[in-house]
């Protein structure tokens, strides 16, 4: 107990995007908070940065408009007080229809608003196990550390599934050869937001061949390898067909190339990373090629035939819990009511979706040491989606999500053929029932 504010106290364990969300949830409402973060003492195979809510794998919270779930979910934590989606707005850079951030600046904003907070004591220390006494909310994070993981396991009850992620190159502005490469975003949406290297028919099928013939970086013999459909490294989608790249990540529809008038075969399009330009992410690039190969292979598109490459790509082991058996929709362990869990851990996928997660475990921690009783957000909502996924989803088959609308309850009522009205419709629906539940919550905490 803190003899000042004479709340009981709140653990949080992992200072990535749910930990610090859930913090500065819990502190908001007048509750101290210890969160815990490994970093600098100790970094994960990822990690390179001692800032808080490190972005890993891209520097994009995907899209912007209503038409995309994601899209919904940043508005509903927007209108929710979210600490992720202040600072993202603050940091954002130029990105067409998406939400991108310089990732070095977001990090740091988040990092200064945690670390002068008055009720958030930041310790910079590893957890091995999970603390004792009052609510502690796991945020370790898909990169949770061996020791911590084992102790997650004991109070869980289950054995961990996993996944591999895959890291995206980042290239070097200045070694982009701009006489090939040029500025669009698909269809125009959003501005020139894009750097695009065209692929001929040939050079394309000779780099889908080299991709298929290159050497990777081998599973350790006591690890699965199995990867997240959403996040599918590049060499291991051309193995499934020549023209699946054409047809994916590098699919040219939209971006007709200046030079000619026409859309070349195939496209590589790469994201400005920061807010001086100097870098730019390899858009659906994620490898697990060996870092030899993938400077070999990638300056045969062209514009990169002298790339400099600030990050090569990489794999790295993603842990998460059986959430629909361990977790009530409170994000509560159901054997342990003390325990939260938060962020990727639970089976959400994608940076939104963590720090929606951390959102929500907050909240909950605080509902629950005030004795209080709030509902979950509605299943017509973009949080209750995520909620809905994991606490509902077969347990048996149950594997990481985006936040989709085909998680969404259907419309009532008159019936939309065409798709973009229907999503526009599901959105509507869901911020008016965000914002009600949400003034719900503040009027019961005005009450107290």
């Amino acid at each position: 107990m803190n003899p000042q504010t004479e709340k009981p106290q709140i653990l949080v364990v992992g200072g990535g995007l749910a930990g610090c969300e859930a913090a500065w949830q819990v502190a908001q409402e007048g509750f101290p908070v210890v969160l815990h973060e490994m970093k600098p003492g100790r970094f994960s195979p990822a990690h390179d940065s001692e800032n808080l809510a490190e972005l890993v794998c891209s520097n994009s919270f995907r899209g912007m408009g209503m038409n995309n779930a994601v899209g919904c979910l940043k508005e509903e934590l927007r209108r929710c007080g979210s600490l992720f989606m202040q600072a993202a707005d603050a940091c954002q850079v130029p990105a067409g229809g998406s939400l991108a951030v310089d990732r070095n600046a977001f990090s740091a904003w988040i990092t200064e608003k945690i670390a002068t907070h008055p009720l958030i004591e930041l310790r910079r220390e590893e957890i091995t196990e999970i603390p004792d006494g009052g609510a502690v909310i796991v945020a370790s994070g898909p990169l949770t550390s061996e020791a911590l993981g084992m102790a997650i396991c004991r109070a869980t009850g289950e054995e961990h599934l996993y996944f591999y992620d895959a890291i995206a190159p980042i290239v070097e502005a200045d070694s982009i050869d701009y006489e090939v490469a040029w500025w669009a975003s698909r269809y125009d949406k959003g501005g020139k937001d894009y750097l695009n290297c065209p692929l001929s028919k040939e050079e394309y099928m000779r780099f889908v061949d080299e991709l298929c013939r290159a050497e990777k970086v081998p599973f350790r013999d006591f690890e699965k390898g199995i990867h997240f459909e959403g996040c599918m490294p590049i060499e291991v989608l051309a193995e499934r067909g020549e023209m699946t790249l054409a047809f994916g990540p590098m699919k040219p529809v939209g971006l007709p190339d200046p030079r000619t008038g026409k859309e070349a075969f195939a496209v590589l399009q790469l994201r400005q990373e920061n807010l001086s330009k100097s870098l730019f992410n390899m858009v659906g690039f994620q490898t697990k090629l060996t870092y030899p190969e993938q400077r070999r292979i990638f300056r045969t598109i062209p514009g990169l035939g002298n790339a400099r490459f600030a990050r090569l790509g990489s794999m790295h082991r993603n842990t998460f819990i059986n959430a629909p058996r361990c977790l009530l929709p409170t994000l509560q362990l159901k054997s342990n009511l003390r325990l939260f869990f938060a962020g990727q851990i639970t089976g959400v996928e994608g940076y939104v979706e963590s720090a929606a997660c951390g959102f929500l475990a907050g909240i909950f921690a605080v509902a629950f040491l005030a004795q209080k009783e709030i509902p979950p957000p509605p299943a017509t909502t973009a949080l209750g989606a995520l909620v809905s996924h994991l606490t509902g989803a077969d347990a048996e088959n149950f594997q990481p999500m985006n936040v989709n609308y085909g998680l969404f309850p259907p419309l009532e009522g008159k019936r939309l053929r065409k798709r973009a009205d229907r999503r526009l419709a599901l959105a509507e629906r869901a911020l008016k029932d965000v914002t009600a539940w949400w003034e719900k919550i503040e009027e019961q905490r005005r009450k107290t």
